[in-house]
């Protein structure tokens, strides 16, 4: 476990923002990063910059935070070819190591804090974060069971539902079901009803998501989805629904705060907001922060963004997406425990409109994860 004491603290915490991953939100991930690097305070922090490329090798990444803008439709990526790193454990805290095959290893010095802005799986599941507490290093965001559920739309649900909240009702079927038994995962879907969303249970960005409106298309929109995920959740269509997004942000003492709620409105071509909405086709999206909803249903639902977020045992930041139907009611559709985190991302946006800006936002989330302990809690 890492020392805080007054004079181990006497120098700037040394941050490593760790980036990109296996999953196939490989690109966005880079993109946060660039964001996040520029806009952390280099007068307080010491910053090191770690890719992990699609193989899965850690490399220690260039500073370069214009490299991982999105260039058009081009996504940015990790360089793979950068020199190797690993965390290692020492008798001080945990070192952030060179391995050059073939040189001696190389200790670029003791790592702090971990910003880990991987979207998906093999990142933002419980896996790092299970790392990062095995190896006594404090870090952003929720712990192990929180990012693993939260990862998991249909254990999601589960435990949402168990909290008390309403969410959208769903069916999971499986690559292994759909294999030995279709004709019965049709039926299952078909009793559910039409039109549906199929997605992968484990995935972000909207991607692998179809809509499907009748049975016709359930077939192709499920092989779709297991292109990133044996697991899909197929979801009923919350039709006439607004969708509004919640941020919630861990604080120093006392229940966590909430963002003035947003509402995203997808036009276009897009029936859904999908990836394509989310971040390549700004002329179809509109946002609108605050979403426009009467007082008591906005006090409504920032309180059940809280209890959605103390449900799964959260920590440090989620957003909370809902769906606030046309009688006004209010369903969860998801949490989000690394939500998009660009300047121009919804939860950033939340909270630049209630007052906090987004190196405020950065550093009010380094400081918190600086100041918790690891380990149970």
């Amino acid at each position: 476990m890492n020392d805080t004491s007054p004079d181990k603290t006497a120098r700037k915490p040394r941050v490593a923002v760790v980036f990109g991953g296996r999953s196939s939100e490989h690109g966005i991930s880079c993109v946060t990063a660039g964001s996040v690097l520029a806009a952390i305070d280099r007068e307080a922090y010491d910053v090191v910059p770690v890719g992990i490329a699609t193989d899965g090798r850690w490399v220690l990444e260039a500073d370069e935070p214009a490299r991982l803008a999105i260039r058009g439709a081009d996504l940015p990526e990790v360089d793979a070819d950068r020199s190797p790193v690993a965390l290692m454990g020492a008798t001080t805290g945990t070192d952030l190591v060179v391995t050059e095959p073939s040189s001696v290893p190389s200790v670029i010095g003791e790592v702090d804090v971990v910003f880990p802005l991987l979207h998906g799986p093999w990142g933002e599941d419980g896996t790092l974060q299970g790392m990062l507490e095995m190896a006594a290093v404090r870090y952003v965001g929720s712990g192990v069971l929180a990012s693993a559920v939260g990862m998991d739309k249909a254990y999601m649900k589960v435990v949402l539902q168990a909290a008390g909240l309403p969410v959208t009702p769903g069916v999971v079927v499986t690559r292994s079901e759909w294999q030995q038994d279709p004709v019965g995962c049709r039926a299952r879907v078909k009793q559910q009803g039409f039109p549906s969303f199929a997605k992968p249970a484990r995935a972000g960005s909207s991607m692998g998501i179809s809509k499907v409106h009748d049975a016709s298309e359930l077939d192709e929109a499920l092989e779709e989805a297991f292109r990133h995920d044996p697991k899909v959740l197929v979801e009923q269509s919350m039709e006439g629904a607004r969708e509004v997004e919640c941020g919630v942000l861990g604080t120093f003492e006392g229940p966590p705060e909430t963002s003035r709620p947003g509402e995203v409105r997808t036009g276009g071509d897009h029936e859904f907001y999908d990836f394509e909405a989310k971040y390549l086709a700004d002329q179809h999206t509109e946002i609108d922060i605050p979403a426009d909803l009467p007082a008591e249903t906005e006090q409504e639902l920032r309180a059940m963004a809280v209890r959605a977020f103390e449900a799964l045992s959260c920590e440090g930041l989620a957003r909370v997406d809902f769906f606030v139907m046309p009688d006004g009611a209010l369903v969860i559709n998801e949490l989000n425990t690394m939500p998009g985190f660009t300047p121009t991302s919804m939860y950033p946006q939340l909270w630049a409109a209630s007052g906090m800006a987004y190196p405020e936002l950065v550093d009010r989330l380094l400081q918190l994860a600086l100041r918790r302990d690891t380990g149970l809690r």
